[in-house]
């Protein structure tokens, strides 16, 4: 394994206060070259929740998860990352709200000269003065948590698709942040592969009481994450339907043309009678 810069870092512990909302939007629009991307967004993820959001190319969708970010500011309104303000923050400032935040991009970004080890503890070796030891304890955790264990030691290359989607998972989760954004994580699957993405999803939410935002176009990945919860048995977790209170933890979001045309939850976005929402499921 090779040697990596420590540096000093805020605690690896460190969690938002559980009553806090771990992203807020207010008002926000945004618009590039006088197109309008997003107008007037409102929503409030709470912690230990899911926004699944949905909608064709071009609606905003992954616009959202860069705002939250701050890889891009908002024309106008506010954002709110666990109590933070951050559409105006600087980039210093931004930095540290990063933290908070775990990214998993649709094709896995993993860094292909790497391990698969090293891929996940790259974070913790880059940022942290946590020792090496620990580091690879976590690092063993976290396969563990994904049922990947046994691939640490290969090559992103030596891995199926699935497999590289579950480290990228695991390598979001391995400095603990308490919100993770999702960019078409099962896009390019297939569907029982496309499934264990899923399940990984849901064990973090329902386990892990990490709060999530997932942005997807398949339907069918979207409507499991909403109607399925995690269940610790002992040493196993089991993924089961949700009952109905548990399906309300789950939100949907629709957007068309930069406008929140739809909010609600499994149940009342297959009752929606909105034209375009229909068109959408169907």
């Amino acid at each position: 394994m090779p040697t990596f810069a420590i540096r000093d870092a805020e605690t690896l512990e460190r969690r938002s206060s559980p009553d806090r909302p771990a992203v807020v939007f207010k008002h926000v629009s945004l618009a590039f070259d006088g197109k309008a991307i997003l107008r007037d967004i409102s929503f409030t993820l709470l912690p230990g929740h899911t926004k699944i959001i949905l909608g064709a190319s071009g609606s905003g969708k992954s616009t959202i998860l860069k705002l939250i970010l701050g890889l891009l500011k908002p024309d106008g309104g506010e954002i709110w990352i666990h109590g933070s303000r951050v559409d105006r923050m600087p980039e210093a400032e931004m930095m540290k709200v990063r933290n908070h935040l775990g990214m998993v991009f649709q094709e896995g970004a993993l860094f292909d000269s790497l391990t698969v080890g090293e891929n996940v503890g790259y974070k913790l070796y880059e940022e942290t003065d946590m020792p090496l030891d620990d580091v690879r304890r976590r690092v063993e955790e976290v396969l563990g948590f994904v049922r990947l264990s046994e691939h640490i030691e290969k090559m992103p290359s030596e891995l199926s698709g699935g497999q590289r989607r579950r480290v990228a998972i695991a390598r979001a989760m391995a400095f603990k942040p308490p919100t993770l954004l999702y960019d078409e994580a099962t896009t390019g699957l297939d569907p029982i592969t496309a499934t264990t993405i899923d399940e990984e999803i849901v064990k973090l939410r329902d386990i892990e009481n990490v709060s999530s935002i997932v942005v997807t176009h398949q339907l069918r990945d979207a409507f499991f994450v909403a109607t399925h919860e995690a269940i610790r048995l002992g040493d196993q977790i089991e993924i089961s339907p949700a009952d109905a209170k548990k399906c309300d933890e789950a939100e949907f979001i629709m957007l068309k043309d930069g406008v929140l045309i739809f909010e609600g939850n499994a149940a009342e976005l297959r009752a929606s009678t909105d034209p375009y929402v229909q068109t959408f499921l169907s």
